[in-house]
């Protein structure tokens, strides 16, 4: 009991047990149950998810770079699909917020 009431006055003046880089990591490893990091990479980098051949061509499936994008072109992307490869994760502001400063940080971990 004594411990709990010792630390309790920390718990109450801290803003959050975790910051927003962290919390942009977690949710870009696990948004909604499908990692971004899956399909564009652990850093947001891209990549090639499929290569096939169609009426002899060559062709690609690519999800792209997105460590460049702003908030406003994240929030963009993520409410606008275009093909049936991105999932819709209906994201909060802040969550996107949180995702973007993890990306622009460029920390690899």
């Amino acid at each position: 009991m004594k411990i709990y009431t010792l630390l309790l006055p920390i718990f109450l003046y801290c803003e959050s047990f975790i910051n927003k880089f962290e919390y942009g990591e977690m949710l870009y490893n696990n948004p909604r149950g499908i990692s971004c990091s899956k399909c564009h990479g652990e850093h947001g980098e891209g990549r090639v998810l499929a290569t096939y051949i169609h009426k002899k061509k060559v062709n690609q499936v690519v999800a792209p770079m997105i460590v460049n994008l702003s908030f406003g072109e994240m929030k963009k992307s993520l409410n606008y699909t275009r093909n049936f490869f991105m999932p819709k994760y209906y994201l909060t502001d802040s969550e996107i917020d949180a995702i973007t400063t993890f990306l622009k940080s460029g920390v690899k971990r």
